[in-house]
Formats: structure tokens, C-alpha cells, sequence
């Protein structure tokens, strides 16, 4: 007799038994729940725990137990990480030479000025997770909205000055600025993100009025350079003259006073000779003569004696020879 292919595989059936089968459904739904019971939360993130759809904990970094089979579901939120989004450029690879994306992004960052010019603004901004619950269920894309509220903040703000400002000594007020109002913004919408920094990344004229404008701010700054030397020459010509005038007014009027002391003196001086003359006028008389003698005889050179008689000079001796 020929032998079947059935007879090969009766010893494996004799060990198929119900008992081994069940054992085996045992064994396959135990390897399941430990699979889909468990779950780790990384370090910088926390996880969100949904039952059917419908929140309901959130756990923390380590490993965690969950109902099986997907009767909960895991979402993992980084709340330490911070991320960021580019306005008017992108960077294809950060590092000491970063690369960017060479496309024209212009439509985020040309920005109308209060003067109503155009400035070239390209900005970052720094944000993390606070609220991961508000992240995921209370707005539907917290990140595309962070997009939006971002470049309509900044277009407002930009739009209240002047394109000399935004371009030079307004970026630090303006970064500030546009951090308190959409930092606002967030929060009205529950979007559940934490801004860490806003930064002007660079701020340029358009590229085709750059030349123009480079031009411009060359003159300002040679109005302002003649401006401050001018002010510097005030500084010290002003301070000098009003010294030099100061010190001829002093001058004059210590001179005045020299002048009036001065005559002061000789007038008190004639008032006492006129009263030494009174009280005796032949011994005054002759003390004035001596006196007049005395100042003017030593300046002489040669002195001669007129004889009354004869009217002719009589030589007599030579005292300075």
C-alpha cells in the first residue's frame, strides 16, 4: 500500500491538544498587553494619555503603564526643547558656515514703515511648549498660528516708525516689543507656547533701492559728523571767549578800583598837606620845596646857578662826575 502525506503529519497532531492551544492564545495575548501596555516618556518631554479619544492624565519622563490594545493612546510633547521659527530666510544646516535656503522668502519679511518705506526685516523667534494640553486640543495648529500672529505683530509695529529707526537704533525696542504682544496673542488663544526670544536677525533697504539708500545714510552721517564737529568747536570756543571776557571784565574792574583807591589816597594826601598848611605855612611851603628838590634833582644831569646880577649861568661842580 502507498503511503499518504497525512500519515507524515499524524504524530505532530496527537501534540495539538485544546489544552496546548489555549496555552498558546494565553501565551500570544500576554506578549500583546506587555507590548501595548507600556510606553517611556523621554527626558525632555511628557506624555499625554488619551482613552478613547479623550484625555484624561498627563505622565511624566520614565516608563509608564497604559490600558492595552489601543484603548489609550500615548502622544509625547518636548516641553524642554526649545524650537524656532524663521521669518524671511531658512537655514538648511547651522554650524560655523551655516548653509541657507536660497529661495526667496521676501514676502515674510518686506515690511511697509510708518514713512512709508519698505525695510527688509528678517527676524527668529524662540519658543517651547508651556501647556501641552493647550498645544495639542485647544487650537488646532498652535505652530502655523504662532506663524500668522508673529508676522501680523510685527507688521504693526514695524508700521509705527520710521524706516531710519527700524533699520538702526529701534531693532532692540522693536524685538522687545514684538515679545510682549505676541507673547499676549499667545495666551488670548490658548495656544499653550512660552516665547523664549524674538530676534532681528538682519534688516536691510530692499536690494533694489540699497545703493539709494546707502547713499542717503552716507550723507546723513556726514550731516551728523559736520553737526558734532561744529558743536565741538561751539564747546570750545564759546567757554574760552566767555572766560577771556570774563577775565577783561575783571580786569577792568580791578583796575577801576586801583584807580579810585588811587585817587582816594592822593585826595586824603592834599587834605592833610592843606591842613599842616593852614596850621603852618612857612615851614609847609619850605618841606614841599625840599620834597619837589628831593624827587627831581636826581634825575639831573648837569646843574647850573644863575646869577641874579649878571644873568649869565655860573658853572659849579659836577656831583655825577
Amino acid at each position: 500500500m502507498q503511503r499518504q502525506p497525512w500519515d507524515d503529519m499524524q504524530p505532530y497532531v496527537r501534540l495539538i491538544t485544546p489544552k496546548r492551544i489555549i496555552l498558546g492564545i494565553v501565551i500570544v495575548l500576554a506578549i500583546a498587553v506587555s507590548l501595548t501596555s507600556m510606553y517611556t516618556v523621554e527626558a525632555d518631554e511628557v506624555a499625554l494619555v488619551l482613552r478613547f479619544g479623550k484625555y484624561i492624565d498627563t505622565t511624566q519622563p520614565g516608563l509608564r503603564f497604559k490600558l492595552p490594545f489601543g484603548i489609550d493612546q500615548v502622544i509625547g510633547v518636548p516641553v524642554e526643547r526649545i524650537f524656532k521659527e524663521e521669518f524671511g530666510f531658512r537655514t538648511l544646516r547651522a554650524g560655523v558656515r551655516s548653509q541657507y535656503d536660497p529661495r526667496d522668502y521676501s514676502d515674510e519679511s518686506l515690511l511697509l514703515t510708518g514713512d512709508l518705506n519698505i525695510a527688509d526685516v528678517e527676524w527668529v523667534v524662540q519658543y517651547q511648549v508651556s501647556d501641552p494640553r493647550k498645544f495639542l486640543f485647544a487650537i488646532r495648529d498652535a505652530t502655523r498660528s504662532l506663524r500668522d500672529l508673529s508676522e501680523a505683530v510685527m507688521r504693526t509695529i514695524v508700521g509705527d516708525r520710521t524706516v531710519t529707526e527700524v533699520l538702526t537704533i529701534g531693532r532692540i525696542e522693536i524685538a522687545a516689543e514684538v515679545k510682549q504682544r505676541l507673547q499676549e496673542l499667545l495666551d488670548r488663544y490658548n495656544t499653550g507656547l512660552l516665547l523664549v526670544n524674538v530676534t532681528l536677525q538682519d534688516v536691510n533697504p530692499p536690494e533694489t533701492v540699497k545703493p539709494s539708500f546707502n547713499a542717503v545714510n552716507e550723507a546723513k552721517q556726514e550731516k551728523e559728523k559736520l553737526i558734532n564737529e561744529a558743536r565741538k568747536d561751539y564747546n570750545e570756543s564759546v567757554p574760552k571767549a566767555k572766560g577771556v571776557a570774563r577775565q577783561q571784565i575783571l580786569e577792568a574792574e580791578g583796575y577801576a578800583l586801583k584807580r579810585v583807591n588811587e585817587a582816594r589816597g592822593d585826595a586824603d594826601r592834599f587834605n592833610a598837606i592843606r591842613q599842616e598848611y593852614r596850621n603852618a605855612k612857612a615851614v609847609t611851603r619850605r618841606r614841599l620845596y625840599l620834597e619837589a628838590m628831593n624827587a627831581v634833582l636826581p634825575k639831573v644831569k648837569e646843574i647850573y646857578v644863575i646869577d641874579g646880577q649878571s644873568n649869565a649861568p655860573l658853572p659849579i661842580l659836577q656831583l655825577d662826575r
